[in-house]
């Protein structure tokens, strides 16, 4: 993985409050919606943007660095300049690298601007470490940064989405515009199904035991070397997505409630009978060779276009499989199996999102371009697709396929970054993608709990004693790795170092936030 370098020299910014205000909210005015062209708007932007003092915006988000990253960044800040007076720095940190190495950069009081998170990677734990600054709040140290410079933010996104990103009442990250149901499946590869002759199989499965034939067979005929099913300590039978469990805003503290019902008693993950099913079928899967012996510590993010691994799990949506195969050079050779309900619950609401840093000088500055993410096409297109006519060209307005440099920018974010429904489509998906993800939100189950985050701070020495326990055994439990009598042992830990008072005050806050919907 290249190396990361977040410790750029950072220029001291002073400029005044009220000036600030003022010229800012002239300048989202003129530059908010725009796509590139250029307007009256635009240079009304340049002017008010003449008034505001450089910065540079710190981007951080998961995924792979990219060899023509410098590249795309000139070309961002050629744009963003004139608007806003503002450059990019983008910094990346690899798949499965990410919830190792915030952490570090949370306590070590890393300068960053803008921050990827999640409730899958520990959102509400940071909340309440101090490293995210709250984005809604009038009477606080920043202002209501949302109101004040993210109209676009809220004219476009779902209520739902950012009551999903609320804790204690704030708001401390704005989720990415995109599905808001998640169902659980696999991805695999079509062409080596067709190969291997399992493809009428395959349409016939239901469940994820019924994988197990399809998965002896691969193994069988295509021998040592070669992985059935990859999973990782991230992307595995009882992953967020694929487990009905709704942990109430963070996926790294216990408690949840079914969220494919309707009862709203906060339990723990080992009281419920699918999670400890789905433990034991994995061990048996792992036991039979068919699951990648480094599964509890791999940090591969694209397993399948490494020629040697038929299939994967996957938090699926309509169109995920072409969308997935082109970003990884597959055009054809992937497709996808849903293996469970479409559910929608704060783990989706808040399944990516972008923070400000409460290391950031310019939080302002950071809102403006989480606004533009939101609202204007050319700049999301660009951050996500690189430069038309390198790393993509068009094949209409609204459809690119892959350029000649395709290979030296294609990040894969999309789904982390701003509105996903100003993004072009790709010729080999379906050009209706974005309705059908409309159609997917408005259909799926929603949990009991839709809305809430837990609020960690009464607990939270308790909570952070219980992230550490999980540490030592969910990664390996949930690939497979060890034997499932561990779970008791994990289970007891807890119980003896406060899982009762954290299942207490869930189960009291939950209550509290269902009493006054």
């Amino acid at each position: 993985m290249t190396k990361v370098n977040l410790n750029k020299n950072r220029s001291k910014r002073a400029w005044t409050p009220v000036t600030a205000v003022l010229m800012m909210s002239m300048l989202l005015a003129a530059c908010g919606g725009n796509n590139g062209g250029n307007t009256a708007a635009e240079s009304s932007g340049s002017s008010a943007a003449s008034e505001l003092k450089p910065y540079e915006v710190k981007l951080l988000w998961e995924g792979p660095a990219q060899k023509d990253v410098l590249a795309v960044e000139a070309k961002i800040n050629e744009y963003l300049q004139p608007k806003i007076n503002a450059t990019v720095k983008i910094s990346t940190l690899d798949w499965g690298q990410y919830d190792e190495k915030m952490p570090l950069l949370i306590a070590s009081r890393e300068p960053m601007d803008i921050v990827f998170t999640a409730q899958w990677n520990g959102y509400a734990n940071n909340v309440s470490k101090g490293a995210f600054i709250p984005l809604n709040n009038p009477d606080g140290k920043y202002g209501d940064l949302i109101g004040q410079y993210g109209q676009e933010i809220t004219s476009s996104l779902d209520p739902a989405f950012l009551e999903g990103s609320s804790v204690g009442g704030k708001i401390y990250g704005i989720p990415t515009n995109k599905e808001m149901a998640a169902q659980g499946g696999v991805l695999y590869r079509s062409d080596i199904a067709e190969e291997l002759g399992l493809t009428e199989q395959l349409n016939n499965v239901k469940t994820v035991a019924d994988l197990e034939p399809i998965l002896q067979t691969v193994k069988e005929k295509k021998g040592a070397g070669f992985t059935p099913l990859f999973m990782s300590k991230t992307s595995n039978f009882n992953t967020h997505y694929m487990a009905q469990l709704d942990f109430l805003g963070d996926d790294t503290i216990d408690g949840a409630v079914r969220k494919d019902g309707e009862d709203t008693t906060v339990i723990s993950r080992f009281e419920d009978p699918d999670y400890m099913a789905q433990i034991e079928l994995t061990r048996k899967f792992f036991e039979a060779g068919l699951i990648n012996k480094d599964a509890a510590t791999t940090s591969v993010g694209d397993p399948l276009n490494s020629g040697n691994v038929f299939m994967t799990i996957a938090s699926l949506k309509p169109g995920w499989a072409e969308e997935y195969a082109t970003s990884v050079g597959l055009e054809g050779k992937v497709k996808q199996l849903e293996l469970g309900p479409a559910t929608v619950s704060t783990s989706e609401t808040a399944g990516a999102m972008l923070a400000i840093s409460s290391t950031s000088e310019d939080p302002a500055r950071a809102m403006m371009v989480i606004n533009l993410l939101h609202s204007d096409k050319y700049l999301i297109n660009l951050i996500n697709f690189g430069i038309e006519g390198e790393h993509y060209t068009k094949v209409s307005d609204n459809v690119i396929k892959s350029g000649p440099k395709s290979a030296d920018y294609n990040p894969g974010v999309a789904w982390e970054l701003g509105n996903q429904f100003l993004n072009y489509t790709f010729e080999s998906e379906n050009p209706d993608k974005w309705e059908q993800t409309k159609t997917f939100n408005a259909s799926a189950h929603q949990s009991p709990a839709l809305g809430f985050i837990f609020n960690v701070e009464p607990v939270k020495s308790q909570a952070a004693i219980l992230i550490n326990i999980s540490k030592q055994y969910a990664a390996a439990l949930e690939t497979g790795s060890i034997d499932p009598v561990k779970a008791q042992e994990w289970y007891d830990k807890e119980k003896k170092n406060g899982l009762a008072d954290i299942l207490a005050e869930k189960q009291k806050q939950l209550d509290a936030f269902l009493a006054g919907k």
